[in-house]
């Protein structure tokens, strides 16, 4: 079973993130979402909270992706990879800055435990999308629908 792992604090899942997500869930038997886990970072949403927002996402999404798995992660993630059997890591890149720190992660990760990482571009639609900018414009009025799912939309909405 080829399995893959698409990391990141997901703070909250945007439609950039889901992208990545689903495409992958389209080259991978299953995709494992793990939420990074890190109690130094002042998120918005807990982990168990958005690790239901990425599960209502994935069902919700036009697409489908009936393979598609969320589990929490902290410390290393090669780590994860070898407890969850997991021989590869999805990343989706925005901009070539993305791929300087990346690169420098795939190889470590090789490194450490011959795990590799595909990059995949991102829809042009999505490439100045992050979830800090999603809080920020969120926080200040501003109108994010279509940035995000509608699930983190309302969730956005409520909190903030």
């Amino acid at each position: 079973m080829r399995r893959a792992v698409c990391p990141g604090s997901f703070d909250p899942v945007t439609n950039g993130h889901l992208d990545i997500i689903v495409r992958a869930s389209k080259l991978f038997d299953e995709v494992v979402v793990a939420v990074g886990i890190n109690k130094n970072k002042n998120t918005l949403f807990t982990v168990d909270e958005r690790m239901d927002l990425i599960r209502q996402a994935v069902r919700d999404h036009p697409a489908g992706a009936t393979n598609v798995a969320v589990e929490p992660s902290h410390g290393l993630l090669v780590d994860f990879c070898r407890s969850h059997g997991i021989q590869s890591i999805v990343k989706g890149l925005r901009a070539v800055s993305d791929f300087d720190y990346e690169l420098q992660m795939a190889q470590m990760n090789t490194r450490l435990a011959g795990v590799e990482t595909l990059f995949m571009s991102t829809n042009p639609q999505y490439a100045f999308l992050s979830s800090s900018l999603v809080k920020e414009v969120a926080k200040y009025g501003g109108d994010v629908s279509g940035l995000v799912p509608d699930v983190v939309l309302k969730q956005l909405r409520e909190r903030l």
